[in-house]
């Protein structure tokens, strides 16, 4: 009789847990003591690796979310967009483990980096590419239901899984905006404001690609609805 401690698994590691998840591979990713120029390289491997394999999980939800979506599978999809804005949440969350990283330390590191730049994460990368098709999904859902995003805000939870999916969609450009602004902190905490990237971008540049937004419509519809209050837009009501 097998003993359950013994691994039953393919692989050659010493336990199933260390073949299931690939730890082998995994932890040979970053480099060796003897490779790095500076001790903190270990620091910002793991905060850019884990981020990307977030975005990868983020990335495929939204994907799926998307077909869902088309397919009139509202509350599917709501708890993958939900799962994504999580993923999205835990990257802004690893980009302050930066802050342990001294402006002369990182002044070593960012000579092991090349040209390598944050506009490059193949994570942010997809997510900025399926957010228009997610965008579309959403408009086309709307134009099915014979409804604006206006009906579907004045229903509110009458509309629920309308409703539902549209508050999603902004918690997805609210936390993105989010991260390109705890990026720019970190950024400017590590190196200066005033300087210029790894691939030749002023840093302000940054500051100006913040305020994304994918979906517009949900984020004007406040002003709608705001205006059209007893304060109205400028808060002293109707004269």
């Amino acid at each position: 009789m097998q003993k359950l401690n013994e691994p039953i698994l393919p692989g050659t590691a010493a336990t199933d847990y260390e073949r299931y998840l690939r730890t082998d591979e995994l932890l040979s990713l970053q480099k060796r003591p003897s490779e790095v120029v500076h001790r903190d390289e270990l620091l910002f491997q793991t905060v850019h690796q884990s981020s990307e394999l977030w975005l990868k999980l983020a990335c495929r939800e939204i994907e799926d979310a998307t077909a869902l979506i088309e397919g009139d599978a509202l509350p599917a999809a709501v708890r993958l967009l939900r799962r994504a804005n999580d993923c999205i949440s835990l990257t802004s969350s690893a980009l302050h483990m930066l802050d342990h990283l001294s402006p002369v330390d990182y002044a070593v590191v960012r000579t092991a980096l090349g040209h390598g730049a944050g506009f490059d994460s193949p994570g942010f990368k997809t997510l900025h590419q399926l957010a228009p098709s997610l965008a579309e999904a959403f408009t086309k859902l709307l134009a099915r239901r014979g409804s604006r995003v206006l009906d579907v805000y004045e229903r509110g939870y009458e509309a629920d899984d309308l409703y539902q999916l549209a508050e999603q969609l902004v918690t997805l450009d609210e936390r993105l905006i989010i991260w390109r602004f705890h990026h720019l902190k970190v950024v400017e905490r590590i190196i200066g404001g005033q300087v210029v990237g790894t691939q030749g971008t002023p840093v302000e540049v940054l500051e100006r690609r913040i305020d994304v937004r994918f979906f517009p419509e949900l984020w004007d519809v406040r002003n709608a609805i705001t205006r059209r209050s007893p304060l109205g837009a400028d808060g002293h009501g109707s004269r």
